[in-house]
């Protein structure tokens, strides 16, 4: 098992049972308790799980750069979601198959499309999307298994990752906690990693959606960079100097006025 492997590994096995010790994760994964104290103590300096005496807990909430849970995070910037939601959903062609990340930017575009139907396939890993769609009937709706993370009430892992690698989409519309020119596409979220970059490997084009405050901002995890975006919709108030830099790397970017006006290419 590589190393990253193990640090997914670890992270799911934390959340998931919601205590791991020493002993027990070293059985499990074939390394020795000092590699496994060693992990653990890295994993816990960049927040992603809570160490103590033997084991191991689940991160501490709002910790460091820690998002907070996604129904905590629905009702932020409703309004601006709502509006990125509606412009990507305008953009996804009837008939098409596409794949849906968890979020709540991602949320925004199922409901989109929930109240204004188009004869769909919609593949996704997010119960909070499958809820939303599951009532319609045009949308041929599929949720992909795995390890329930439950702050974001997604389904990650390896079950995940072998599934989507199986499946082939016409879009993929993410999330995405940082985008950069330079340092990428970044999550927070080491557990979700290896499901979110079989995701991208999914084929079609990439969308990419996610307010101005995602402009900058580098996470602790390098998703991918930043060219494995086709199309990136933020709105208006994205930095403009980021934006230019992005779309010199041929990433197309379309900025939603978040005062009424529509879309519009930078």
């Amino acid at each position: 098992m590589l190393r990253q492997e193990r640090l997914n590994r670890i992270c799911e096995v934390v959340e998931t049972d919601g205590l791991a010790t020493v002993a027990a994760l070293s059985r499990q994964l074939g390394v020795s308790q000092m590699t496994i104290r060693r992990d653990l103590q890295e994993l816990d300096a960049h927040g992603f799980l809570r160490r103590t005496h033997g084991g191991a807990l689940p991160p501490e909430r709002h910790r460091g750069l820690i998002e907070p849970p996604v129904l905590e995070r629905m009702q932020e910037n409703a309004e601006l979601k709502r509006l990125l939601g509606r412009a990507t959903a305008d953009r996804i062609l009837p008939s098409e198959a596409i794949f849906l990340g968890s979020g709540t930017t991602t949320l925004a575009v199922a409901q989109a499309l929930a109240a204004h139907p188009k004869t769909l396939t919609v593949f996704t890993n997010a119960l909070t999307i499958a809820n939303a769609l599951a009532a319609i009937r045009e949308i041929t709706l599929v949720v992909v298994g795995g390890f329930l993370r439950r702050s974001e009430l997604s389904l990650v892992g390896h079950l995940a990752e072998a599934a989507v690698r199986d499946i082939r989409v016409d879009r993929v519309i993410m999330g995405m906690r940082g985008i950069d020119p330079e340092k990428g596409l970044t999550s927070d979220y080491i557990q979700e990693l290896k499901t979110d970059q079989a995701i991208l490997g999914m084929g079609g084009s990439v969308i990419i959606v996610a307010d101005h405050t995602k402009f900058g901002h580098v996470a602790t995890s390098r998703t991918a960079p930043v060219e494995a975006a086709s199309l990136i919709i933020t709105d208006d108030r994205a930095p403009r100097p980021l934006v230019e830099a992005i779309q010199a790397r041929g990433v197309e970017v379309i900025l939603v006025g978040d005062s009424g006006g529509g879309p519009e290419a930078a």
